[in-house]
């Protein structure tokens, strides 16, 4: 039972991770950078994402610009554009694999079959959260690179937004509950290992009266 709802409290971690993923994925505000000039009437908040960079200026109109080349863009980007989306696609592996081999559902067959299902989706939760962790960290960096170059005016120095963030999150969410998957399937196995079946011992007397007898019983 215990382990049951350990693994229940796993997949409620790896579902806020796939969703924070998502939206880390998708957001526009990896860096932000808000420049507000000599008068807060004009100030603007200029967002750069994986896919889009985005301008919010104080009047309220707000304004997107895709980034249709890829070429174009920096490694870094087009790295974190890869490695999110894979992080998103082993995430909602994961989730598909732990749904039928968890022990409070009905789905996976047997116990054996279930237990391999769930340490398949604790590795794909594992390999989730690696991918996302590898591109916020990469990100991050750059970010705190660019601004502490004195050569680069400080209009076009940003800081972490809270997509990275979002990313950070998700990533330590999928790790945690891919662990914890992982070494649920394998209590079960040690205290085979450790506690191994009794086995019945009969003395020499035992077994010589043993064989004593069946001989009578041919005479």
């Amino acid at each position: 039972m215990a382990s049951a709802s350990l693994q229940f409290f796993a997949f409620i971690l790896a579902l806020f991770g796939v969703f924070g993923d998502i939206a880390a994925t998708l957001l526009p505000n990896w860096k932000v950078n808000a420049d507000v000039g000599s008068n807060i009437i004009t100030a603007i908040t200029q967002m750069q994402g994986l896919w889009m960079d985005c301008t919010w200026y104080s009047t309220g109109m707000f304004s997107c610009t895709l980034k249709y080349s890829i070429l174009s863009l920096p490694v870094y980007i087009q790295a974190a554009r890869t490695t999110m989306v894979l992080s998103c696609i082993l995430s909602a592996f994961g989730i598909c694999i732990t749904t039928a081999g968890m022990k409070c559902t009905k789905l996976g067959g047997d116990s054996d079959s279930k237990s391999h299902a769930c340490f398949a989706g604790g590795v794909c939760f594992i390999l989730a959260g690696i991918s996302g962790l590898v591109p916020t960290s990469w990100y991050t960096r750059e970010i705190i690179s660019n601004f502490l170059d004195q050569t680069i005016p400080e209009s076009s120095k940003h800081e972490p937004g809270g997509a990275v963030y979002t990313g950070f999150i998700s990533a330590g969410f999928l790790l945690i509950a891919g662990v914890i998957f992982c070494t649920s399937c394998f209590k079960k196995q040690q205290g085979a290992w450790i506690y191994p079946p009794k086995q019945h011992h009969f003395s020499s007397t035992e077994q010589e009266s043993n064989a004593g007898y069946n001989l009578k019983d041919y005479v």
